[in-house]
Formats: C-alpha cells, sequence, structure tokens
C-alpha cells in the first residue's frame, strides 16, 4: 500500500461552479499513472470525504496530461452561509490519505 501524495506531482482542489468541486491529480509519467488510475473508485472518494457515493459525480482519467480529475458535490454552495473555502482551494486535503 502506497499514498497516492507520494506519487503525485499535483493534488489540488478548485471550484467546479458553485455547486460542485474538482480535484486534480497529475502525475509524473504513464507508468505511475497507470498504476494509481484503476486503484482510485467513487467508494473511496465517498469514504474519504465522507459523502454518499451518488456525489463523487465524475472521475475522469486523462491520459495525455497523465492526469485524473474527480468532481464531487459541494457540501454547501460556494459563498453560501457556512459555507468556509469559497474558492474550494483547501478541500484536497483528504486526498492525501487516498492510497494505491
Amino acid at each position: 500500500m502506497r499514498y497516492v501524495k507520494d506519487a503525485a506531482l499535483v493534488i489540488r482542489s478548485k471550484n467546479a461552479g458553485p455547486y460542485e468541486l474538482t480535484f486534480d491529480l497529475m502525475f509524473p509519467d504513464k507508468e505511475t499513472f497507470d498504476e494509481v488510475r484503476s486503484s482510485i473508485t467513487r467508494e473511496d472518494i465517498a469514504q474519504l470525504y465522507g459523502i454518499d457515493v451518488s456525489q463523487v459525480l465524475s472521475i475522469v482519467h486523462f491520459k495525455p496530461a497523465h492526469a485524473i480529475k474527480i468532481t464531487i458535490v459541494r457540501p454547501h454552495a460556494s459563498g453560501d452561509l457556512g459555507e468556509t473555502d469559497v474558492y474550494g482551494a483547501q478541500q484536497h486535503a483528504p486526498l492525501l490519505k487516498l492510497t494505491y
């Protein structure tokens, strides 16, 4: 078992509109990308974020960039009362516990 954070060059989060968050995982080469991509599931993401699997909207593998894009429903709309990260730029921390 290894941590994705040790294999990825970039792990980041950002808004994907006011109601969704997107996460980007970028890897240094095809071999690392291929090794990691098949092991990341909707169930893994749902567990990390404490959400229902139905709220994990997509996991997209973008081969030319050796990248994975994950999109989830935001727990609060961007800028809504109780929301703590308007830009969604600080929501990637749970991904640091992701293993493959």
